[in-house]
């Protein structure tokens, strides 16, 4: 009820570049409710995009995806109604939702829900931080749908998006070049597993060039070189190969850990998919050890962290590097500093009881600490007055962990710079 009362004062209930201005633009054809009464009936396509986080086994959470459902099929209206599955969800739910549509519909309507509805899987490839251009300029659309009827629906919803024929907002113009966006329309199991194979994918990409990087540092090759050598291939690419500390998010870690899940229940053991879990796991603990080799003793020092939120531009905490460096530090009696452009006061809204001091700028990370890592790779990082910053430093260290900053000067200025590979 808070985020939607947000929403209805023209607020937007977290950090996203442009999303106030879409959502301004669009306030006309825009309502928002906590009734399933209000939102349901009349419409032809509903959208479930509720959070689906893990369980303990890495199965995903889906209570707030069955309590959509059932919501949805106690208020379906008389026209014929499109349900889309938008969160992630195990492969063969779309089946369950439908069941649970139909079973919450005929029992509130005492009759068969024939023809009254149908379910559909249009997983989502947005990136935090560029969602807005990822949703008006996608590289694909997915539609999974059993039914032709189906798939007509959404794609009239999409045509224009498929066709690029709507104006485009001024502050998100359309890309150079950009032409028709490809359609793939699938039976409802293959659409569900291509999100779930394209985002393990994505994370396999990061933690093999992490781990080449580990190989880069013993060898004394340069691990940028080496990223950008192989990612010229056109069989590779190269997005997604920037050595570092590693991925989180909302995605990436819950996406994996469901795909092993749904492996296992079919006798099905996805070593990649786990190796690339324990990759990405050990790059943070990198960060700690790294921070031993040069310091020694971290009880009583003092660890700057630059960046909290698991990528640039967004505030989002979910599976953030920070979190768990910041814990491990503390476990081994640091005092921590944080700071972040964004995500600040996100980070003290849902970690209180983290024993960290939250500082307003870059420069008081800095000041007085033995040591500061760059976790997260905001611009602004890049463009500090390092040499300014030495001199309020009790050590000159720096753990560089996206590789984001100029080694070379920051070495000319004094600093000791420390990375993550090569």
């Amino acid at each position: 009820e808070r985020k939607v009362q947000a929403l209805v004062d023209g607020k937007i209930p977290f950090y996203e570049p442009y999303m106030e201005e879409l959502v301004a633009d669009a306030r006309e054809n825009l309502k928002f409710t906590t009734s399933y009464a209000e939102a349901i009936p009349g419409a032809h396509v509903v959208f479930i995009a509720v959070g689906t986080p893990p369980g303990k086994n890495g199965s995903p959470d889906l209570r707030y995806l069955e309590a959509a459902a059932r919501g949805i099929g106690e208020h379906i209206g008389d026209q014929f109604l499109v349900v889309v599955n938008k969160s992630t969800v195990p492969i063969g739910s779309g089946n369950w939702v439908g069941a649970l549509v139909r079973e919450a519909y005929e029992k509130k309507n005492g009759k068969k829900a024939n023809g009254a509805f149908a379910v559909a899987s249009n997983p989502e490839f947005l990136r935090e931080g560029s969602a807005i251009l990822d949703s008006l300029y996608p590289d694909r659309v997915v539609i999974g749908a059993d039914q032709q009827r189906t798939s007509e629906v959404l794609y009239s919803l999409y045509r224009p998006i498929l066709d690029q024929t709507f104006k485009a907002p001024s502050y998100m113009p359309r890309p150079e070049g950009l032409g028709a966006v490809p359609l793939i329309s699938a039976d409802l199991a293959s659409a569900e597993l291509i999100k779930y194979a394209a985002n393990a994918f994505l994370a396999l990409k990061i933690s093999y060039i992490n781990e080449i990087g580990q190989l880069a540092e013993k060898v004394g090759a340069d691990i940028g070189q080496v990223a950008k050598g192989i990612g010229l291939d056109a069989r590779i690419g190269t997005r997604f190969l920037q050595a570092g500390i590693g991925w989180g998010g909302s995605c990436f870690g819950k996406d994996t850990a469901a795909l092993v899940a749904t492996a296992s229940e079919y006798g099905l053991d996805a070593q990649i998919v786990k190796a690339a879990r324990e990759v990405n796991a050990h790059q943070r603990d990198r960060v700690v050890e790294k921070l031993l080799g040069e310091l020694k003793i971290l009880k009583g020092r003092t660890i700057g962290l630059l960046g909290l939120a698991f990528k640039p531009h967004t505030d989002d905490l979910r599976e953030a590097p920070a979190l768990d460096i910041a814990r491990q530090l503390l476990d081994r009696g640091a005092r921590v500093k944080v700071h972040d452009p964004v995500a600040m006061e996100r980070f003290q809204k849902e970690n209180a009881g983290l024993d960290v001091t939250c500082v307003a700028t870059a420069e008081e990370v800095a000041a007085d600490a033995d040591a500061v890592v760059l976790v997260t790779e905001w611009p602004e990082y890049r463009e500090l007055h390092w040499d300014k910053i030495k001199a309020t430093m009790h050590n000159p260290v720096i753990l560089d962990g996206r590789n984001l900053l100029n080694r070379t000067a920051l070495t000319r200025a004094g600093f000791k710079v420390l990375g993550l590979a090569g």
